[in-house]
């Protein structure tokens, strides 16, 4: 029996993969060929999408950009026995796109059932859970702060400090948020993680849950991602039933129980404050802070709040050890993030990489330039609120510290590229533009300031380029940046003011000799 794999990945469903798999059964079971459909996750190489795989004695044979149509001349051409076919891209391990990675975290993405509990654990699943439950609380929050793992939410804090907080808080009860509100332009990597390995998100949960002493835990969902929502629900009933949740963790005395929550359609609710209200049956408005949520967070309980990312990638972690994370990355950014090209490039998708690769590296190594073909201009790094590098910053190491020394974010690892057409004042004003129609309106920078420079970038735009609109610009975003609780409006600056600095022909500016020299 031949084993064929097609993608169940929403990127892969919007391209038709169901259509696809439906077209194989079919065309399989009228030449009498004896198949198994195996219904996996995306390798995250969207540009191949929806890329169907044979399993063969020489390794998984990937056939690129199928459709429906294309199914009975793939059968007349062998496909089924990996034979050559124009849509044949060879091995799938060995395409350079993949091969050159340094998958940690997404080690299992688009090789599995992402509902298969044997497949998981063939592939190392639950080894970080089982060690876990042999240690001390402590020791867990520890060895987690030894690995370096930061929130790769984009706050990039350190995680064993919250989990260290959260454990030392005496209370009742105890949370374990994880935030899938991934709301961020160019931004897929949470999504893939629930679509195409949801038990690693699930074991990481279970092993906060444990180290902290909480006992329940919620995964906050966009309600853009019906498709996560489904596979999550559905993983978690397994896991339930195969003993990982419940009164007893796999037969321990720990007691861990997890929920899905559907989001509120609110850019803010990924702020964590604006998550738990929105948790709590509330209006998703920031909270100040303190108390941080570590200490008053859910139903005013001690609550580790975390990124998708952040909890799937504890599991390896205590697998292999915190000195086997902690020896990839530089500086104080230790082991990988995964990266996701998109814009206007060749070959979109993820890719995981240890901290320290460049954007140029990234987009033209990985991501084959643009897909106009035209020059590539301006790359917005860490989502809408993420500056714009011009191309003088393309070599700096994407490392936390290194880009927040030219005032830029890593955030949440999403890379939108732009070619030459690209307007940069246009996108500094609808930066603007998205904070007045996202910010919760709690504070007056943000809500009121969002709009005035809305105001202001339009008269610039239409020739008023008088110092005091530009001085108004500027000191406008200081104040934003300055006194706005959250980052909805301490970060919104960050592009807009990119722009102007790297970009003030856009605005009708002339550049200065130190723009000029850049």
């Amino acid at each position: 029996m031949t084993r064929i794999y097609v993608p169940i990945d929403s990127a892969a469903l919007a391209l038709g993969a169901d259509a696809v798999a439906q077209a194989i059964a079919s065309e399989a079971q009228k030449r009498g060929v004896d198949v198994q459909l195996v219904r996996n996750g995306s390798r995250g190489l969207f540009y191949l999408e929806p890329l169907v795989e044979v399993e063969t004695p020489d390794g998984r044979i990937g056939y690129s950009n199928v459709e429906a149509d294309d199914v009975a001349a793939l059968f007349d051409a062998g496909f089924h026995e990996g034979k050559a076919h124009e849509k044949n891209v060879g091995i799938v391990d060995e395409i350079p796109y993949l091969k050159n990675q340094q998958r940690l975290t997404f080690a299992r993405i688009g090789i599995t059932d992402p509902l298969s509990i044997d497949d998981y654990t063939a592939l190392g699943g639950l080894q970080g859970l089982r060690q876990v439950l042999d240690m001390n609380g402590d020791a867990v929050c520890e060895a987690l702060l030894d690995s370096g793992l930061r929130g790769r939410g984009g706050a990039a804090f350190p995680a064993g400090i919250k989990w260290k907080t959260v454990r030392g808080a005496y209370a009742d009860q105890k949370y374990i948020v994880c935030n899938a509100d991934e709301g961020d332009s160019g931004t897929f990597s949470d999504r893939l993680v629930m679509e195409s390995d949801p038990y690693m998100l699930i074991e990481g949960m279970i092993i906060a849950g444990v180290a902290v002493g909480a006992t329940e835990g919620y995964i906050y969902v966009r309600s853009e991602y019906p498709h996560s929502i489904a596979t999550l629900n559905r993983a978690i009933d397994k896991a339930r039933d195969a003993g990982w949740l419940g009164a007893s963790v796999l037969g321990t005395s720990h007691a861990f129980e997890l929920y899905v929550a559907k989001g509120a359609g609110a850019y803010v609710c990924g702020e964590e404050t604006a998550l738990l209200e929105s948790l709590e049956g509330k209006r998703g408005i920031v909270r100040a802070k303190p108390p941080v949520p570590a200490l008053t967070g859910l139903y005013g309980k001690p609550t580790v709040i975390n990124n998708v990312i952040t909890l799937a990638t504890v599991p390896i972690i205590f697998a292999k050890g915190a000195a086997f994370y902690r020896d990839f990355g530089m500086g104080r950014s230790r082991g990988t993030l995964p990266f996701q090209i998109a814009g206007n490039v060749k070959q979109g998708g993820l890719v995981e990489l240890a901290f320290g690769v460049t954007l140029r590296e990234l987009l033209y190594t990985y991501g084959d330039g643009t897909a106009s073909g035209r020059p590539a201009r301006a790359v917005q790094v860490g989502g809408p609120l993420g500056t714009y590098l011009p191309e003088s910053q393309w070599d700096i190491p994407l490392d936390y510290e290194e880009y927040a020394k030219v005032g830029a974010v890593v955030g949440h690892g999403g890379l939108v590229v732009h070619d030459d057409t690209s307007n940069l004042a246009e996108l500094a004003q609808y930066a603007m533009h998205f904070c007045a129609l996202e910010s919760c309106g709690k504070c007056t920078p943000c809500r009121i300031g969002s709009t005035r420079g809305e105001e202001v970038i339009a008269k610039i735009r239409e020739g008023d380029t008088s110092v005091k609109q530009i001085t108004l610009l500027r000191e406008l975003c200081d104040t934003m940046v300055s006194g706005s609780l959250c980052a909805m409006g301490g970060m919104t600056p960050f592009p807009v003011m990119s722009a102007l600095d790297h970009f003030p022909e856009d605005f009708g500016l002339p550049r200065t000799p130190a723009q000029k020299a850049a």
